[in-house]
């Protein structure tokens, strides 16, 4: 009996533990199924935009896809603060362009709102710290105040930067996720008889429910070769703009198979067989560097936490038993 009133502890704490586990578990499921939702609604009112004046809406009125009027106020004061700073004609614009078309965003004046933003933070985090500093820590030290603004001056102009490059990894990986999918599109629509330039507009439609990114790579892919342009710089272009190996090969290949008039079908075929194959190996090599990278946890966190479950009430027992019995 004396036996079973002892062990009562360890079962509560047991039970609680398990009681944790299972929330958490129901929480995290149900925050992941709530964004799965919200992530397919997205996407189907994005396939439906063209349906929208088919219910009777006056075209005058402003519709849903019209840009907040406040966002688009904050971009022009950042846009014209960087044309105050930045003159038009800046050696580093076509640089940036390149950059802002990796990262999506086309607009002229992406490069005066870069460059606002830079300025902006780069005076206002410097100050809001000399304040702060003055009234809520009332620190004097110059030395203290001149290192701290220094340092929140170059946060601020490094900021946007790494915003940039964060959005061009996104994008790239987005892009190079829903590739294979696209890849067997283009076949099917080749195989099905529709021309190189048909079927690439087909597919760019097709994959905007589950990649805008490479629907709008391939969208503006057909409206440059509408506009004139040949098919081999209009594929290079889109290298460009993605700045990945796979599409780099992909535009290789295509540009052989039009400059000696072999088969597509058969190339594609072939380009999307290895791509598959690449993307296996690539998984692999994934996988096989989890230990590696398991391993410090386990170290640092995992097994510390183990050696206090595990030896903490036998060495609370032993200090009972030896030390004060």
């Amino acid at each position: 009996m004396r036996t079973a009133i002892e062990h009562i502890p360890i079962l509560i704490s047991a039970l609680a533990f398990l009681t944790m586990v299972c929330l958490f578990l129901l929480v995290f499921m149900y925050v992941r199924q709530n964004a799965k939702r919200r992530e397919w609604v997205a996407k189907i009112q994005r396939s439906d935009i063209n349906l929208e004046l088919t219910e009777g809406e006056d075209p005058e009125k402003p519709s849903f896809k019209t840009e907040n009027i406040i966002l688009q106020q904050v971009l022009d004061f950042f846009g014209n603060l960087g044309k105050r700073f930045v003159p038009e004609k800046s050696s580093d614009f076509p640089q940036l362009r390149n950059k802002f078309l990796k990262a999506g965003l086309h607009r002229p004046t992406v490069p005066h709102i870069y460059w606002g933003t830079k300025c902006f933070f780069a005076i206002c985090l410097p100050l809001i710290f000399f304040i702060g500093q003055l009234t809520i820590f009332q620190i004097s030290s110059f030395f203290l105040t001149a290192t701290g603004c220094l340092v929140f001056c170059l946060a601020g102009l490094y900021l946007p930067d790494l915003w940039l490059h964060m959005k061009i990894s996104k994008r790239k990986r987005k892009i190079l996720e829903a590739l294979p999918d696209t890849l067997d599109l283009l076949v099917i629509c080749v195989e099905a008889g529709l021309g190189l330039d048909a079927a690439i507009f087909r597919v760019a439609d097709e994959i905007g429910l589950t990649s805008k990114e490479l629907s709008e790579e391939l969208k503006l892919l057909n409206l440059e070769m509408r506009a004139g342009m040949l098919r081999r710089d209009a594929l290079r272009n889109l290298a460009k703009r993605t700045d990945l190996e796979a599409l780099n090969s992909l535009v290789t290949l295509l540009t052989q198979t039009e400059k000696f008039g072999t088969s597509i079908v058969q190339a594609l075929r072939v380009y999307s067989e290895a791509f598959r194959t690449e993307r296996f190996q690539r998984a692999e090599e994934i996988a096989g560097k989890l230990p590696v990278k398991l391993l410090f946890p386990l170290i640092l966190f995992i097994f510390p936490s183990l050696f206090v479950v595990i030896l903490g009430p036998a060495a609370i027992r032993v200090y009972q038993v030896l030390l004060h019995p």
